[in-house]
């Protein structure tokens, strides 16, 4: 297995560590330091959807077709998920569904994607 496929690997179990304590309602002071700026936590969900984005379509980098576009598989599915993580925090008492939260999750996600394609991109031209 590959540097990128380990780190990808490690940062997402990173990813669901989060996830759980948040859930749990007991994020660890480091990351907790994240939400002390304004908007501390959207650039979060933006960075770290991002950073997972990159290392998952980095890794794996097979692609689907979809319509006129082919999507990276793990973009759809790191979105779909993302979705459903937030969407299942209405349901949660330690949590809080925010639509703008959301919207920058996605962002990471389709920003990640874009600079994964420029890069593959780019190796194709040299």
């Amino acid at each position: 297995m590959n540097i990128m496929k380990w780190l990808s690997l490690l940062f997402v179990l990173f990813m669901l560590a989060v996830i759980l304590l948040a859930d749990l309602g007991a994020i660890p002071e480091p990351i907790k330091m994240i939400y002390r700026f304004p908007n501390g936590d959207r650039v979060g969900h933006f960075v770290l959807y991002g950073i997972l984005t990159f290392l998952v379509n980095t890794a794996f980098p097979r692609q689907v077709r979809m319509g006129r576009m082919n999507v990276f598989y793990g973009s759809a599915i790191i979105a779909t998920l993302a979705t459903l993580e937030e969407v299942s925090q209405l349901f949660l008492s330690n949590r809080t569904f925010d639509l703008i939260d959301l919207t920058f999750t996605l962002l990471g996600v389709a920003c990640a994607d874009w600079l994964v394609r420029f890069i593959l991109k780019q190796r194709l031209v040299y």
